[in-house]
């Protein structure tokens, strides 16, 4: 059984705070959890924010093109960009949420090595072996609504491939590769919300062979030439 715990009591974030030192301080972790942590305090941590015009709704557009490699769709001030880690997302993971009105952040430089960095930390700190997975929010193609995903993660699988096993009726598996790490991610923001300052969950009981070291910049982003549509 899995269980899905938030992490209350987190303070607000400011730049230079020590994530795994604020966790350890909040969370009662055990070896084998899954820590998921929400783009938003990682980038405050890291002080990747950048101030802006608080009366203009569109003042974060320079920086939607900043950190975009290339723009793919534009719909008056709706971007589909993709970013220097591969993201295709909407206005390059810029986002105004949460945040004071003078401010924006940006996505961590990254995530993966985010990750990594909070998974070490909270090892020293509460001496517990745990997977990290970065949260963000993003829309889907072909598909209505949004949903966190991981943009990156340490000490747990990104994808698990299951090609080569059988299924239920004993047919191999051609090409099932199943992202947990955005499953997690997912799972987590049902007890994190989107306005309810939890930015932090434990996955309590996942199955122990995902707990390996992984990359979300090396498993999930598609390159270019097995893509479609770009």
């Amino acid at each position: 059984m899995i269980s899905i715990i938030p992490v209350e009591g987190i303070p607000e974030i400011r730049p230079g705070d020590v994530l795994a030192e604020v966790i350890a301080a909040h969370a009662q972790l055990a070896d084998r959890d899954v820590v998921v942590v929400t783009q938003k305090i990682v980038s405050k941590a890291e002080g990747r924010l950048v101030a802006v015009d608080p009366d203009d709704p569109y003042a974060h557009e320079p920086l939607v093109l900043a950190e975009a490699v290339r723009v793919l769709r534009r719909r008056e001030h709706l971007l589909v960009t993709e970013t220097r880690h591969g993201f295709v997302c909407a206005n390059s993971g810029v986002d105004r949420s949460n945040l004071d009105p003078a401010w924006a952040a940006l996505l961590p430089v990254d995530p993966d090595r985010s990750a990594r960095r909070i998974r070490d930390g909270l090892a020293a700190r509460a001496g517990v072996d745990v997977g990290v997975v970065i949260s963000d929010t993003f829309g889907r193609t072909w598909r209505q609504g949004l949903t966190d995903v991981a943009i990156g993660c340490a000490g747990v699988a990104a994808v698990v491939d299951l090609r080569g096993t059988t299924d239920a009726q004993g047919r191999e598996l051609q090409v099932t590769q199943v992202c947990v790490a955005d499953e997690l991610a997912g799972a987590a923001e049902l007890v994190m919300g989107k306005a309810s300052s939890v930015p932090v969950a434990i996955i309590r009981g996942v199955d122990p062979s995902w707990l390996r070291e992984s990359s979300v910049r090396d498993e999930v982003v598609r390159r270019p030439a097995d893509d479609l549509f770009r």
